[in-house]
């Protein structure tokens, strides 16, 4: 785990399912509900939760169903981060922000101490890290830290610091 500088909010290069059991983990995520009642995880961390939990699509599922597009308790130490509405959109800087509200409810409403999320909508999703991180800033305090998967740090559009 490798610590990044920035301004607020807490940025780290490492594989989020390491935080598994320490903190609760953001998973990015769509509203999509196939016919059968699954959420749609494609790709990225929604896919590796997928792997890791086979039931977590139904589970999904059901609350988006239930509840819309919106940040869920999804058990096993897991919530949703919406970032776009079916897997075949862009990522969305509105329900970005609006995700990001809804977790910092959640988080004060049951005293999380420790948040982990990917950088929304920036690694498959194509989002600009220095886009989506203004409409954090306010919202995540030191409880919350923000994870680059090591690939996703490559890419030099979406760096931090650019040189």
């Amino acid at each position: 785990m490798r610590e990044l500088t920035g301004g607020a909010i807490r940025e780290t290069v490492d594989d989020i399912w390491r935080h598994l059991g320490r903190a609760v983990i953001c998973i990015t995520t769509n509203g999509q509900v196939s016919k059968k009642g699954s959420a749609v995880l494609g790709r990225g961390c929604a896919k590796q939760a997928q792997e890791r939990f086979p039931e977590l699509p139904l589970r999904l599922g059901a609350l988006l169903a239930e509840g819309g597009n919106h940040v869920h308790l999804l058990g096993d130490g897991l919530v949703s981060f919406p970032v776009e509405e079916t897997p075949w959109s862009n990522p969305e800087l509105r329900l970005i922000r609006q995700s990001a509200e809804e977790l910092r409810a959640l988080a004060d409403l049951h005293g999380w101490t420790e948040i982990v999320v990917p950088r929304p909508g920036c690694g498959g999703g194509g989002l600009n890290w220095n886009d989506v991180r203004p409409l954090l800033e306010d919202l995540f305090d030191d409880r919350f830290t923000v994870v680059t998967a090591c690939e996703e740090r490559a890419r030099p559009w979406q760096e931090v610091n650019p040189a």
